[in-house]
């Protein structure tokens, strides 16, 4: 499964930090901003697939509204 996601960010006064457009709870920093998007990524998977097993299976859904 891939997901596309904006990274929002700025320099502090010592690292950069970053926040997921799409998901604004999640917040971390870096270093630098390899450091920064490579935390992004894991607090990501941390947040949304912490609890799904490493076997799991991805369905797409159409919902009607």
């Amino acid at each position: 499964m891939q997901a596309k996601l904006n990274m929002i960010y700025w320099k502090g006064d010592k690292f950069w930090i970053g926040k997921l457009f799409e998901y604004p709870d999640i917040m971390t920093q870096g270093e630098t901003l390899e450091e920064l998007e490579a935390n992004l990524k894991d607090a990501y998977l941390l947040m949304t697939m912490d609890e799904v097993p490493a076997d799991h299976q991805v369905k797409e859904l159409a919902l009607t509204v």
